[in-house]
């Protein structure tokens, strides 16, 4: 079977960085360009300076003095020119570079994968922000790179010219100090990787306490669980500090390297102007490239710390596009309408479960274990590979190993007994995609009419994100009102109603069985009144079906049955 080679194949940071060059090599190369020109620009600044004072030393004429200022403007506009147009250019590239990279971790990351990838929400949301920043600025790092080597090559050609001293000097001043700042930057490198995970790991921290606050003040948990996120942002906090540090001794090495550098070539031009090896001309030109080269020293010295930082972020993404997908999803799509068949499936406590659910049929499975109950969901979902579970699923007599994600979703839905709810409207949550005909049976069905109708808004109603303004029931109806409106061919329910009162469980029961009739139904549960509603019921135990038949008989016949189920 093919494999997308991006998601799937390994992709090392420093391939992700080339990929990244070569996408962007028209804007590299242009941005290059006009940088080395503005650079060029700069350092021909001081070259022209030197040489009109030489000129004007021997000719002291208006015509001279109007070719000179004539010069210093070019020199001056191309530079401006050049660096606003340089910039633009990256700036766009890297920008665009950027967003794609979020674009395809966050792709990645809404796919399901293996739980042995060691990646969580929290993780993946942190290299699809932090991480994919830091990775596109290669698309800038390069040409600045090129650009401040133009300037010092301009520089050493140009004093070199003057004197051979002073040429060599620079260069081998500027090969000392990238020897000394190589090595910092190395140390720069793995300081920002640990960095970097550990900020990951707090975001993943952070939204797990998110998502499981409520529960965690239930039992009293939260204090304990705040204390695991105080360590865990210290850790954070100390290596970033750390970084900082590392960071700081790097900026002000270098900073001090080539100052020594700059005066050493100033003090070199002065003692060989004393000694008439250079001309005032030239010891003019050699103080201003003195001053000058600092900045394209100090620009080409930082160069090696951003390109580190890069290729770490670069490391962390490919984590997230060589992680494989959970499925390797076939490309079939299932007949309209069919049934849903489990053929001796083992995986977790599932003990060669067999069952089939008829086209139509509404079917309520009551799992003596929870573990059995959430194992059975998650096959059926597809949230785990079928390769790591023994026996088949089918749908419409197709097997689920064959079929299209998308299809597979379009044609079964499994909603589960946590299932999320998002930011923005009672309307949005229960249809997302705006394309739902079924909203208002489906907020009949569930129930949710009473929340709809305690507010002016309706099913405008504001909600906010994981539904923290509504309560417990009012989450699950308006999750369960979502599930009903996608009018899949086959339905898959998870415990729906154990945040409901008696009451209203046993009028959700009955108009989930009036609204599914006719469309395949399953729901995994063990509330009485779903059972009782179901057609016929399938007692699982220890992993396997025990007894296959409808709730009532069951109740008559079955006294394990009757205490588990009996409220």
């Amino acid at each position: 079977m093919k494999t997308t080679p991006d998601v799937q194949r390994p992709r090392p940071g420093a391939d992700i960085l080339r990929t990244a060059l070569r996408r962007n090599a028209g804007a590299v190369v242009r941005g290059t360009v006009l940088m080395g020109l503005y650079q060029a620009g700069e350092t021909a600044f001081p070259i022209a300076l030197g040489l009109i004072v030489e000129h004007t030393m021997r000719d002291r004429s208006l015509g001279s003095l109007g070719l000179s200022i004539a010069s210093l403007a070019v020199i001056i506009t191309t530079v401006s020119l050049s660096w606003r147009f340089g910039m633009r250019v990256l700036q766009k590239a890297n920008t665009t570079e950027a967003h794609h990279w979020r674009v395809r971790v966050a792709a990645c990351g809404l796919q399901p994968v293996p739980r042995d990838a060691g990646l969580k929400s929290g993780e993946v949301l942190t290299i699809a922000t932090e991480d994919a920043d830091q990775t596109a600025d290669i698309v800038e790092v390069v040409p600045l790179l090129v650009s401040s080597l133009v300037a010092v090559v301009v520089a050493s050609v140009a004093l070199a010219l003057a004197d051979i001293r002073l040429g060599l000097l620079v260069v081998v001043g500027t090969v000392a100090i990238l020897s000394v700042l190589s090595v910092m930057s190395r140390r720069i490198g793995a300081s920002t990787r640990e960095q970097q995970a550990r900020v990951a790991r707090a975001g993943a921290k952070v939204a797990d306490l998110i998502s499981g606050l409520r529960p965690l003040h239930g039992f009293g948990g939260n204090h304990a669980a705040f204390l695991s996120y105080r360590k865990v942002s210290t850790e954070a906090r100390r290596q970033a500090i750390t970084v900082a540090k590392v960071n700081g001794v790097y900026a002000g090495t270098a900073l001090a390297l080539n100052a020594v550098l700059a005066a050493a070539v100033t003090l070199t031009a002065g003692w060989l102007a004393y000694g008439g090896s250079v001309t005032i001309g030239e010891l003019v030109m050699a103080v201003g490239l003195a001053q000058f080269i600092m900045e394209p020293l100090k620009m080409f010295s930082e160069m090696p710390k951003y390109v580190m930082m890069a290729r770490a972020s670069a490391e962390r993404m490919a984590l997230v596009l060589a992680a494989p997908p959970v499925t390797a999803p076939g490309r079939d799509s299932p007949a309209p309408g069919g049934d849903l068949e489990v053929d001796g499936v083992s995986y977790g406590s599932l003990r060669e479960l067999t069952f089939r659910v008829r086209a139509g049929e509404f079917v309520a499975v009551a799992p003596y274990q929870p573990r059995a109950a959430a194992d059975l969901a998650s096959v059926l979902a597809a949230n785990v590979p079928p390769r790591t579970y023994g026996g088949v699923v089918r749908v419409s007599g197709r097997e689920m190993a064959e079929l299209s994600v998308e299809a597979l979703r379009e044609h079964m839905l499994v909603n589960p007994y946590d299932a999320e709810i998002f930011a923005g409207s009672l309307r949005t949550n229960i249809d997302p995609s705006g394309t739902s005909r079924t909203v208002p049976e489906a907020v009949e069905a569930s129930l949710l009419t009473d929340v709809v109708a305690l507010h002016r808004e309706g099913l405008d109603h504001g909600v906010r994100d994981r539904g923290a303004n509504l309560s417990g029931g009012q989450r699950q109806r308006l999750s369960l009102a979502r599930a009903l409106a996608a009018d899949s061919d086959v339905l898959v329910l998870h415990d729906p109603t154990t945040a409901v009162d008696a009451v209203t469980e046993q009028l959700i029961a009955r108009n989930i069985a009036k609204l599914r009739k006719g469309r395949t139904t399953v729901v995994i549960t063990s509330s009485p009144a779903l059972l009782d509603a179901a057609d016929r019921v399938l007692v699982l135990d220890d992993g396997a079906v025990t007894a296959d038949d409808t709730h009532r008989h069951l109740l008559a016949s079955d006294e394990d049955y009757c205490r588990a189920v009996a409220r």
